[in-house]
C-alpha cells in the first residue's frame, strides 16, 4: 500500500482515476490499496454476478460504475442434455415431483467460467462475487462434501470431485414441485392456521417451500436426512462452491422456507420440530446452520481452487447470494413505493416496502440488502399464456398479418375502461381468465364473467360478452388483482395524490406492449409514470453483480439504494412508456375494487373443496 499527502483536487482526481471508493483519506494522507496503486481507470475492479435458474446458469461481469463488460451462460438442455433433463429438470408425474441433478449445476459452473475465459475476461481484476439462485430448492450435503469443498484440486473439475460423494442426495427439489400437499396442510395447521403461518413466516405453506420439502424428505427418505450434514438453499449452495465452505443462509432467501420467524429474526422452533419429526429440533438446526443478517460485506475470500484454476485474486470476496426474486429488485435502485411488474408466462409483482402486512394470498421476505425494508411479492401462474389465449381467438390484422398483437392492442386501446362507453348507463365488465389453475385466488382453470354498476353494486354473473370485450377485460382483471392485494402497502407519494405506487417498472415480454402499459397505468396508477426496464433478460444476474459492488465498495452506513442510485445510468436502462396515474379513470377502477374481490369470493365458493 502507499500513503502520500496531495491537495484536495488531487484527492478527488485519484478517486475518479482509480474508480474505487477504497481510496480513503486518513487525516491529510491518501490511502490507495496496493491492488489499485498502478491501475488506470480501464484496469479498475470488476464484479461478477450469477443467476442459477431452472434452465440456465448466467454470469455477468460489471465495472464499479455498473457497466456490463462480459457475459456468458450455460443452457442446461442445450449444453448438458446428458443429464436427461427437459427444461432443466426431471419430472415424476406420478408423485408430482420436479427436481434437478446437483451435478449438472457443478458442471455448469466450470463451463460458464470457461466461456468467460474464452472471451478474455480478466479474472484477476474481479474483487467481489454474488448472485442469485432459484428460490426454495434445497441441496443435501454429506460430511464428506464439507471436507472436499475446502480441498479441491485445481487440475480437476468441480463435478468430478464433488458429484459422487459430496451429497447425501443427488437431486434438488425444484420450485415447480407439487408433491408436498400433506406436508403443507400440516405446516398450515401447526401454528393454528394459514393466516398465522403467513404472519410468522411471511407466507402460508406452499408446495415449493423448503420446510415442507425437508419434512417430506425426512418422512420418505430418512436415511438421506440422517446422512445429511448440511442443508443449503440453491443460493447458498452456489455461494458455498465459491467460498470453499458451507455458506450461511441469506436473510432474504431464508424467507422462502416456511421455517424463519421474520419478526423475531430467528428460526421458528415449532416448525423446525415439525419438519424434523422424531429426529428432533436440534438435528435440523445443526443441518441448517446460521443466517447472515447483513446482505453486504464479504463472507470470506474465494476458494483457492478458483484462484489457481482461473486466476481469480485471492483477495476476491464472496458476498451473500440471494434468491432470484430478491435479486430481481436489485437490478435497479428500487425505492419504497416503486414496483416491478414482470409480464412473462406468469405474472409477478414485486415491491419494496417498510410495511410488514402478511397475508396468505401473497409473500413477504426480508429485503436482501436493506434492514427495515421488506419485499412484497405476488405470483400468478396465469400471465402471458392467458393473454395469448384471448389474442389467438381474434381475427388476424389485414394491415399487420405478421404482428399477432396488432389486433389485440387496437381493440384494447379503443375499448373504454371497464367496457363502459357510458358509465352512467352501461354496466362495468369484470372477469377472471385462468387457462391454468391459479394460485391467487386458489381456483381451478376456467373463465368467469360478471357485470356490475359503476359504483360496484348489483354484481351479476354474465354470459359470454364477445371476444372483443375480453381483450381489455383480461388485462384489467390481472392488474385489478395486483391493486387489490397491494393496496394496504402503499401510501400517498405526494400531497393530493391518493395511495399508489410511485414508479411502476415493467419487465418481461409483455413490457413491450403499449396497450398493456396503458391499462396498467389506468388501473394501478404510478404517480411517477410507468417505465420499461430493459436489462436484456438478465435482471437476476445483474442484481447479483450490483450486490457485489455494494457489498465490497460501500462506505460505513451507505445503503444499497444510495450507492447503486448514485452510479446507475437510468437513461440506459429504462424508458417511460406511460404517464401512469390518471385521476378520473383510476378512481373508476377504485369504485369496483371491492366488487372485484366479491367476484373472486363467489368463484371460490364454487370450488368443490369449499363446499
Amino acid at each position: 500500500m502507499s500513503f502520500f499527502s496531495p491537495d484536495q483536487e488531487t484527492f478527488l482526481f485519484l478517486q475518479r482515476v482509480y474508480n474505487c471508493p477504497k481510496v480513503r483519506s486518513y487525516s491529510q494522507n491518501i490511502y490507495i490499496p496496493s491492488e489499485f496503486s498502478s491501475m488506470s481507470s480501464q484496469d479498475g475492479p470488476l464484479y461478477l454476478g450469477f443467476d442459477l435458474s431452472t434452465q440456465q446458469l448466467k454470469a455477468i461481469v460489471i465495472t464499479s460504475e455498473l457497466k456490463v463488460v462480459y457475459e456468458a451462460k450455460t443452457d442446461f438442455d442445450a449444453d448438458l442434455s446428458k443429464y436427461g433433463i427437459k427444461k432443466g429438470v426431471h419430472v415424476n408425474e406420478a408423485e408430482r415431483e420436479v427436481y434437478a441433478p446437483v451435478a449438472m449445476w457443478l458442471e455448469a459452473v466450470d463451463l460458464v467460467l470457461q466461456r468467460l475465459k474464452e472471451k478474455g475476461t480478466p479474472f484477476q481484476r474481479i474483487q467481489g462475487i454474488s448472485g442469485a439462485g432459484q428460490q426454495h430448492g434445497s441441496v443435501y450435503w454429506s460430511k464428506t462434501g464439507e471436507v472436499l469443498l475446502g480441498s479441491l484440486d485445481p487440475k480437476e473439475t468441480l463435478v468430478d470431485q464433488l458429484s459422487k460423494t459430496a451429497f447425501a442426495h443427488p437431486f434438488s427439489p425444484n420450485w415447480q414441485d407439487g408433491s408436498t400437499q400433506k406436508e403443507c396442510d400440516m405446516f398450515d395447521a401447526e401454528l393454528g392456521s394459514a393466516e398465522k403461518l403467513a404472519e410468522v413466516t411471511g407466507s402460508k405453506a406452499h408446495h415449493r417451500f423448503t420446510g415442507p420439502q425437508i419434512m417430506r424428505m425426512h418422512k420418505n427418505h430418512p436415511e438421506v436426512y440422517r446422512a445429511t450434514s448440511r442443508i443449503t438453499l440453491v443460493s447458498s449452495f452456489l455461494a458455498s462452491v465459491f467460498l470453499g465452505k458451507i455458506a450461511p443462509f441469506d436473510i432474504s432467501d431464508i424467507c422462502g422456507m416456511n421455517l424463519w420467524d421474520i419478526k423475531a429474526g430467528a428460526w421458528s422452533e415449532p416448525l423446525l420440530k415439525l419438519a424434523a419429526g422424531e429426529d428432533g429440533l436440534d438435528s435440523l438446526k445443526q443441518k441448517l446452520g446460521s443466517v447472515r443478517e447483513d446482505g453486504g460485506g464479504s463472507m470470506g475470500f474465494i476458494s483457492s481452487y478458483f484462484v489457481q484454476r482461473y486466476n481469480f485474486p485471492s483477495s476476491c470476496g464472496i458476498a451473500p447470494f440471494t434468491g432470484d426474486n430478491p435479486s430481481t429488485i436489485l437490478a435497479l435502485p428500487l425505492r419504497p413505493l416503486d414496483a416491478i411488474v414482470s409480464l412473462g408466462t406468469s405474472t409477478t409483482f414485486l415491491m419494496s416496502t417498510p410495511k410488514y402486512v402478511p397475508d396468505p394470498a401473497y409473500h413477504f421476505f426480508n429485503h436482501p440488502t436493506t434492514a427495515g425494508l421488506y419485499m412484497f411479492m405476488l405470483c400468478y401462474k396465469n400471465g402471458g399464456l392467458a393473454r395469448e389465449k384471448i389474442r389467438d381467438a381474434l381475427p388476424a390484422s389485414s394491415s399487420s398479418p405478421t404482428d399477432s398483437w396488432s389486433t389485440f392492442n387496437k381493440i384494447a386501446l379503443e375499448t373504454p375502461p371497464l367496457g363502459q362507453a357510458s358509465p352512467s348507463t352501461d354496466s362495468a365488465k369484470l372477469g377472471l381468465y385462468f387457462p391454468l389453475p391459479e394460485i391467487v385466488p386458489n381456483v381451478r382453470a376456467g373463465t368467469w364473467r360478471y357485470t356490475c354498476s359503476s359504483n360496484g353494486t348489483d354484481l351479476q354473473e354474465s354470459q359470454d360478452w364477445g371476444r372483443e370485450a375480453d381483450v381489455r377485460a383480461i388485462v384489467e382483471s390481472q392488474i385489478l388483482s395486483l391493486r387489490l392485494r397491494s393496496q394496504k402497502l402503499v401510501h400517498s407519494p405526494s400531497a393530493g395524490i391518493p395511495p399508489q405506487p410511485g414508479r411502476i417498472y415493467l419487465v418481461g415480454g409483455g413490457s413491450l406492449n403499449p396497450a398493456i402499459a396503458r391499462i396498467i397505468g389506468d388501473v394501478l396508477g404510478g404517480a411517477e409514470g410507468v417505465w420499461k426496464l430493459d436489462v436484456g433478460g438478465n435482471a437476476c444476474a445483474l442484481g447479483g453483480a450490483y450486490k457485489a459492488v455494494w457489498a465490497m465498495e460501500r462506505k460505513e452506513g451507505e445503503s444499497f439504494e444510495q450507492l447503486i442510485g448514485d452510479r446507475w445510468r437510468e437513461s440506459e436502462a429504462v424508458e417511460k412508456v406511460d404517464i401512469g396515474y390518471r385521476g378520473d379513470v383510476w378512481g373508476r377502477y377504485g369504485d369496483v375494487l371491492g366488487t372485484f374481490e366479491e367476484m373472486e369470493g363467489k368463484v371460490l365458493k364454487g370450488e368443490e373443496r369449499n363446499k
